[in-house]
């Protein structure tokens, strides 16, 4: 266990509230927070998953998905235990809802052993809730930045302020969820308020992160037109050079919603590129979909099919080869 950051004395006994992430669980003697990570010991605050790891692979970037990031690179991606959100359509239910029984233990110095051993440049920290793992990913992320190796962050974007400040300055990149535009989805299924996400992207961005956004599309519950419009136009206010990741939902964990309709994200993407220069359709292969074009000229600058990527486009100064306009991308 290691002691936790973010937490206060909630009484004049040992019961404690932390004060990791917008819920602020308050947490009595000997019993767990709604993550299921941090146990009240004796009245202090500890992470139970620190170091513990339950996924550990060479990854394409693009799987993160990060589409403007080292493109056509990999990187040694891991995953803990535990989640902060109440999703009912989790893609990672196994990892994320309760500890697995099979763990590998690592400390920040022997992961980036790993990631230098491996040839990876960087470290993502994804598969379940990173938010979760906070002490652990803080330290490593340091400590793997003094050593030139980069950080990465899949994330709901659910966190305080004070933690996603301190957290964004030993980032490099992060990919962050914004799953639905409409406050009720959000608050009823989601289980946290929208307003939460957004501000831990402005965060970021103001930090100098590297930003991209990904929306998983559920038939009836945050596919409406006028809402995808609304969260496009919110994007293009902090840049419109941020990318948008509209991806495909399949049932999974308690969810049975049948899979989006193909011709739903479609519209959806349509719909968003009218407000942001690049905007991908993920989990279904479409042609053109998945491309970067030059929002200037239209020229084809980055070619994937499937994680075969082409870099074809873009001069050594990042650059569109046809009309000259400098793309946001991280080589």
């Amino acid at each position: 266990m290691k002691p936790a950051v973010y937490f206060d004395e909630y009484d004049e006994g040992s019961t404690l509230q932390c004060l990791l992430c917008p819920r602020h669980c308050v947490i009595k003697q000997g019993e767990v927070g709604f993550c299921k990570t941090r146990r009240n010991v004796d009245g202090m605050l500890y992470s139970l998953n620190y170091g513990q790891l339950t996924s550990i692979a060479i990854d394409p970037i693009e799987k993160k998905p990060l589409f403007h990031f080292f493109p056509g690179e990999t990187i040694l991606s891991v995953g803990s235990w535990g989640c902060n959100l109440s999703c009912e359509f989790c893609q990672n239910w196994e990892i994320s809802k309760d500890r697995p029984k099979v763990i590998k233990h690592v400390m920040p110095q022997q992961l980036i052993q790993i990631a230098t051993e491996r040839k990876s440049k960087g470290i993502a920290f994804t598969y379940n809730e990173p938010v979760v793992s906070f002490e652990f990913i803080l330290d490593t992320s340091r400590a793997a930045s003094k050593e030139g190796i980069y950080s990465v962050l899949v994330t709901n974007g659910v966190i305080e302020r004070e933690p996603m400040e301190l957290l964004s300055q030993s980032m490099r990149a992060m990919n962050i969820d914004i799953k639905g535009w409409n406050d009720d989805f959000y608050r009823k299924e989601i289980g946290t308020e929208k307003a939460n996400v957004l501000r831990s992207i402005e965060i970021a961005i103001k930090s100098g992160v590297h930003i991209e956004l990904t929306t998983l599309i559920i038939p009836g519950k945050n596919d409406n037109l006028e809402e995808m419009e609304e969260e496009a136009l919110w994007i293009k206010s902090l840049s419109p050079d941020i990318p948008l990741h509209i991806n495909r939902y399949f049932p999974n964990y308690h969810y049975t919603v049948p899979a989006t309709q193909v011709e739903s994200l479609i519209e959806l993407a349509s719909k968003a590129k009218k407000h942001l220069n690049y905007v991908y359709v993920g989990n279904v292969v479409l042609e053109g979909y998945s491309d970067t074009f030059c929002p200037d000229c239209g020229n084809l600058l980055i070619e994937r099919r499937g994680y075969n990527v082409i870099v074809s486009g873009v001069d050594e100064k990042g650059r569109c080869t046809s009309c000259q306009k400098e793309i946001s991308l991280v080589f």
